[in-house]
């Protein structure tokens, strides 16, 4: 299970904050570092009226940036920028976590296991890895840095909602994310994490 633990908001701070203008909204754009890892903040508006909307996103290479419908992973991030927009406020946090932690190659190598009849969650275990490798600290942090105690999460993992609670962050909602117009492919891959690793609707 994922496990976040408080990085000290004094040892956390922006390494780059700069305006960022896209086609749902102005954000500000946040670059963070922490023990060898990184991420993005997509910052909208004043965090503090009430517990803001949040999305905690691992970059999907070949789901954000080419379209691939093994996935729903851009359906996701859209979804979520534009939920953010809709509210004049709100924070994204892009992970560098590909592939559930596990790193792009090792990625290309599980789908190559998929493509003989594994899922997701079979071809990480025959590859000897993690089903999910990833903990949410940095995002943790991040929020701490942020001053933001209390968010609603944009999420259907609940191993994202433990750990930032874990971590100090209450959760006030879970707000599903669910894209519509899935491709087969999508499909199936969602059935696998609901089934195997416990995603809710």
């Amino acid at each position: 299970m994922p496990v976040a633990s408080a990085v000290p908001a004094a040892r956390l701070a922006p390494v780059a904050d700069a305006d960022f203008p896209t086609r749902w909204a102005h954000f500000r754009l946040l670059g963070f570092e922490h023990n060898g890892e990184s991420a993005l903040a997509l910052k909208l508006g004043d965090l503090a009226p009430r517990p803001p909307l949040l999305r905690i996103h691992s970059q999907c290479l070949t789901g954000d940036v080419f379209g691939s419908l093994r996935c729903d992973c851009r359906q996701q991030l859209e979804l979520a920028l534009e939920a953010i927009a809709g509210e004049g406020a709100g924070l994204l946090i892009y992970e560098d976590k590909e592939g559930r932690g596990i790193g792009l190659m090792n990625k290309l190598r599980a789908y190559a296991l998929q493509d003989a009849g594994a899922d997701t969650v079979e071809a990480n275990q025959r590859l000897g890895l993690a089903t999910d490798a990833r903990d949410y600290t940095l995002p943790a942090a991040i929020l701490h840095s942020l001053g933001v105690r209390r968010v609603r999460l944009l999420t259907n993992n609940p191993d994202k909602v433990a750990a930032l609670e874990r971590a100090g962050i209450q959760v006030a909602e879970r707000v599903p994310c669910r894209p519509e117009a899935l491709s087969p492919h999508a499909r199936r891959y969602l059935q696998t994490k609901r089934a195997k690793l416990g995603h809710l609707r």
